[in-house]
Parts: C-alpha cells; sequence; structure tokens
C-alpha cells in the first residue's frame, strides 16, 4: 500500500534548509531554490547539499559530471555500465554521497527537456537503490519526489513541451541549442518511478548491498534489467510462477525454492553444524543471488550454508509472506493446537499453500534425529530461524512484537512435528 508522501511545503521547507544554496555572476548572487533544483547543463563548484566535509565537498562536484555522463549531458569515453559503476562505487563505498547523488538525480530530472536524458536519470536512481538506501533524514523528501512521478507521464510530455517552445523562444536568434528530443524514447517514466518507489521501501528496511567486495558490472546490469523484468527475490509468488512459465511451464512450485532447497542438501546441509543459524559468506550468498537470478546454479558451491542463507532471504524477500497477512491472526491463535494450526493451512490459496508444505517437508528432513545429533537444530531451533521468513508482525508496539514473535516460533513448530507433508515427495 503507498503511503501518502509528505506535502510539497514539507519538501520545500526541507530543501530551504538542507541545500547548499549556490550563487551565480559576478555579484554573487543566491540561485533560488526552483533553479537550484532544476536540469541544469554546466558544472557546479559545491555540493548540493550542506556538508563540512571536505573529501563530499570535492566528491560531490566530480559526480555531478558522472550523472551527466550517464545521463548524455556531458561527454565521456566510458560507457555508461562503467559510469554507473563508478558512480555507485563511489557512493556505496562513503555513506556521506548518497544523499548527494539523490538530489542530484533529483535535479537534473526536474525541468529537463530532453525525454532520452530524462528517462537515463531515473534510470541511475532506480540502479543506485538496489545499492544503497538516502538516510532516514533524507529518504521522505526523495520518497515524495517520486511518489509525484508515479502517473506524470502526460504532465511530464506537457511540461517538456512548455520548457521548448519556452527556450525556443528566448534561443530564436541562436544557433547553438541543446539537441530537444520530446518523444518517449524507452519506458515511461512512471515505469521507473513506480519501481524505484517499491525499491526505496525496500531498501530502507533492508540496508542495500551488503558484504564487503564492491559493486560489479554484474550487478550494475542486473539492477538494470530488474526495471523491467522483476528479481525472483522481492516479487510475489504469483509473479515468479508467471515469469518461469516458459522455462518451466509443468512446474508447480517457484524453481527457485526447489532448485535451493536440493542444493542445501546435496552439499550436506542436514549433517552441517548450524544449518539456518550460521550464516554463509556474505559476498559469496550476493554472487549465488546474481546467477539464480538468470536461471544457474553454479556447479561450484561447496558451503551448504551459502544456499541456506540465500532460500532464508528469498522467504523473507517475498512481497507477501508465504502465509498472506489475513491468515496471521489466525496462526498466532493457534498456536499450542496442532489440529487448529494444520487447518489454517488448508484454507491458504493453492499455491501458498504448496509452497508453505514444500518448506515444512523439508524442515522435517532436519527435524529427524539423526540429523539434529550433527546440526545441533532441533525443531525449536528450526522454528525460531525460519518463523520471522514465513509470518510477518504488522505492529510496531514492541511488546506486542516481543509476544507474537513467541507465538509465531510455537506455530510454525507445530506444523514441523504435525503437517502431514508426504504428499510434496517428488513434486517441483
Amino acid at each position: 500500500t503507498l503511503r501518502k508522501p509528505i506535502s510539497q511545503s514539507s519538501m520545500a521547507d526541507w530543501a530551504s534548509k538542507n541545500l547548499n544554496m549556490h550563487t551565480q555572476g559576478i555579484f554573487r548572487r543566491r540561485i533560488s531554490v526552483s533553479n537550484m533544483l532544476s536540469w541544469n547543463g554546466g558544472s557546479i563548484k559545491k555540493p548540493m547539499l550542506i556538508t563540512s566535509n571536505r573529501a563530499i565537498k570535492k566528491e560531490a562536484c566530480e559526480m555531478f559530471k558522472l550523472v551527466q555522463s550517464y545521463m548524455g549531458d556531458r561527454q565521456t569515453r566510458m560507457d555508461q555500465n562503467h559510469v554507473a559503476l563508478v558512480t555507485v562505487t563511489k557512493c556505496w563505498s562513503t555513506q556521506g554521497l548518497r544523499d548527494e547523488l539523490y538530489i542530484q538525480l533529483i535535479r537534473q530530472t526536474t525541468d529537463n527537456t530532453c525525454y532520452r536524458s530524462l528517462a537515463w536519470g531515473w534510470e541511475l536512481m532506480a540502479i543506485s537503490l538496489a545499492f544503497f538506501s538516502p538516510s532516514p533524514k533524507f529518504q521522505s523528501y526523495l520518497e515524495g519526489y517520486i511518489y509525484r512521478h508515479l502517473d506524470s507521464d502526460e504532465n511530464i510530455a506537457q511540461r517538456i513541451k512548455e520548457l521548448v517552445d519556452l527556450k525556443n523562444k528566448k534561443n530564436s536568434k541562436s544557433r547553438k541549442k541543446r539537441k530537444q528530443n520530446t518523444e518517449d524514447e524507452g519506458l515511461p517514466i512512471s515505469t521507473y518511478a513506480k519501481y524505484c518507489y517499491r525499491k526505496l521501501q525496500k531498501v530502507a528496511v533492508t540496508g542495500g548491498k551488503k558484504g564487503l567486495r564492491k559493486p560489479t558490472v554484474e550487478e550494475i546490469t542486473h539492477a538494470r534489467n530488474a526495471i523491467l523484468t522483476p528479481s525472483l527475490f522481492g516479487s510475489s509468488l504469483e509473479e515468479i510462477m508467471l515469469r518461469q512459465q516458459d522455462m518451466y511451464p509443468s512446474n508447480k512450485l517457484p524453481w527457485v525454492q526447489t532448485q535451493l532447497s536440493q542444493q542445501v542438501l546435496a552439499l550436506g546441509g542436514e549433517q552441517t553444524e548450524g544449518i539456518f543459524r550460521i550464516p554463509g559468506d556474505i559476498d559469496e550468498v550476493n554472487a549465488l543471488k546474481l546467477q539464480v537470478d538468470q536461471w544457474r546454479i553454479p556447479s561450484s558451491l561447496s558451503d551448504p550454508n551459502v544456499p541456506a542463507s540465500l532460500l532464508k532471504l528469498w522467504y523473507r524477500e517475498l512481497e507477501e509472506p508465504v502465509i498472506p497477512q489475513q491468515f496471521y491472526k489466525e496462526c498466532i491463535s493457534n498456536y499450542e493446537n496442532p489440529d487448529a494450526a494444520v487447518a489454517v493451512v488448508q484454507l491458504l490459496p493453492e499455491l501458498n499453500r504448496l509452497v508453505l508444505c514444500y518448506l515444512i517437508h523439508f524442515l522435517q528432513v532436519f527435524a529427524q534425529p539423526s540429523n539434529v545429533g550433527r546440526t545441533k537444530m532441533d525443531v525449536n531451533n528450526l522454528a525460531m530461524v525460519m518463523a520471522p521468513n514465513c509470518l510477518r508482525c504488522q505492529s510496531d508496539d514492541p511488546r506486542v512484537i516481543f509476544e507474537n514473535t513467541r507465538k509465531e516460533m510455537s506455530f510454525l513448530r507445530m506444523l514441523i512435528v504435525h503437517l502431514d507433508t508426504s504428499f510434496i515427495k517428488g513434486l517441483v
């Protein structure tokens, strides 16, 4: 659901307090906030946001050139992928540059009369949101800006036309004009905005790319492709099944779920101490996620904790949890009643029921006494690590969350012990 964003006046108030007001001309007159936040074809001599950090001050001006290069407004010898990689790596490595990049992109996608440049600016914003979030202080402003573009295609086309007409009148005697392009080239801006809005909600919670390895060109390409081709992570179960229709038309379960589960077992996960509790190497998990999103499972995997960590991530990032929200209260109300807990499963939509039963069947393998001796992960431990990936408490009250966490674990434990999942054998 879309939250109501901050008002236009609140955004203007934030800008007036946080923008590092630029000056122009020999009298160094301060330019207005609206000019500060409108497309600029030249360079900037200081950051757009107030900062006392000298390194940030220098990097911000260089980054503005990179933004212009990516958007095609400045000539460069680097290709777009490399420009994006350099830009994203700077911000991923230096937290203080992240808000600066987002405000620069807001500027360069406002009153931009070249549609192609405008689209590339939004594309760079979408790519950036795959790697890092804005600061909490800036998030509401960025969210408000994106929100106002969710259904703005007609307004944008009209605005470009008005600006072009105005510019043509002013420049009627001048030969030097910026090449205008008002035709829709590429995706509608609302497509980028909708993707960015969803991505912002997610990255604000998850915190973006983790690990020690810097971003790669492959990750940049993947982030760009995700705008049109949704990832297998963070989508709904229905979307995932729709995407795999061409490749695996007869599959009843998500390919990603069955493949990662089988990998954990193939690598001896049921005999590995701390499986599901000990995380796999984060950089290896990131690399595997990239491969899985291209429908590939590498043969070089050796640590079962890597596919196990990615499998948990897949469940956790589902757009709607495996057990949909409308069944949440029923689950935590029946956390001590085996028959009632099993009955809830039968009420789930067919796809959710199959996915949950596959997961429970998978966990029942690890709950066998012969495996628990090796893994040190009994049914209570398994329920503890997996319950947060299947059920989501919507309350903000810490006491409610704490109390419900116990009930969520107990409910999942009931399923692992009592749910008959024999029918799932051999199902893919």
